[in-house]
């Protein structure tokens, strides 16, 4: 089988693009593939047992089959906590984009199947002239859309799915994902995301349940919620998802940031 892969953009930080990655590797894992997990730029460190460690970085590789070395799914590990640019120039280093297509062709000479995880939303710079849509159009992958279900997001989706079809990029198709158990009309904001990006030829592949504020092994809610988070995307209809994978993509000039 010939490597495939899907690059996972978010409508804002810290809106599940790792959950819904690793569970999406889990998923085509059982189904025999041999997948791997790419974060090309993580930015906040934490030192645990002996080394830096990303919670990003760590749900990707724990998701990863067969084993992966934690340094082939993240050739920019950052440790300060802030956007990509920031981070970067903090540590004295210049993020580029032949760096990450040059790791996700080492993993896609071995693998069947890639998910490489966006960092924050689609615009969030990696430099004074780049962002994380440059990195997208360089891999030229179809894009998979997490929509993060809370106040906002309909907004953040549409424009996200606006620039992601600019870039030239095939926006295959997105994932309501419940990050705000409180949010009101999660329905109605999911019917009308149906709509709106379904009149884009943009269907939805999932909507995934809130999965507790962190999985606390002795808190029974957030372990019954993570256990049903799974089970939905292992309902996913994969194929249709590794077709759209597969389906081909134009590459398009990189998007970059004006100079002023």
């Amino acid at each position: 089988m010939t490597c495939t892969g899907i690059f996972i953009a978010g409508t804002d930080t810290g809106v599940g693009k790792s959950h819904v990655s690793s569970h999406l590797l889990r998923a085509a894992s059982r189904r025999g593939l041999r997948v791997a997990g790419l974060k090309p730029v993580a930015a906040g460190t934490t030192f645990v047992d002996g080394r830096w460690q990303n919670d990003d970085v760590e749900a990707l590789v724990a998701a990863s089959h067969p084993p992966l070395d934690r340094a082939r799914a993240c050739p920019y590990l950052l440790a300060e906590p802030a956007s990509p640019h920031i981070a970067a120039a903090m540590a004295g280093v210049v993020i580029e984009t032949p760096v990450v297509t040059a790791a996700y062709g080492a993993l896609a000479a071995e693998r069947d199947w890639i998910v490489v995880e966006g960092s924050g939303g689609w615009s969030a710079p990696i430099s004074t002239r780049q962002t994380m849509a440059d990195i997208a159009v360089a891999l030229g992958l179809p894009v998979l859309l997490v929509v993060g279900l809370r106040l906002g997001c309909l907004n953040h989706a549409m424009l996200t799915a606006a620039a992601v079809r600019a870039s030239g990029l095939r926006l295959a198709g997105w994932i309501a994902n419940e990050i705000d158990p409180a949010m009101p009309h999660k329905g109605a904001n999911i019917a009308w995301l149906d709509q709106a990006l379904g009149n884009l030829g943009v269907p939805r592949w999932g909507h995934l349940p809130w999965a507790g504020d962190g999985i606390d092994p002795t808190d029974s809610r957030a372990r019954t919620a993570e256990e049903s988070h799974a089970a939905t995307c292992e309902a996913l209809d994969m194929e249709t998802l590794l077709s759209a994978s597969r389906a081909p993509q134009a590459l398009a000039k990189p998007i970059g940031i004006k100079p002023k």
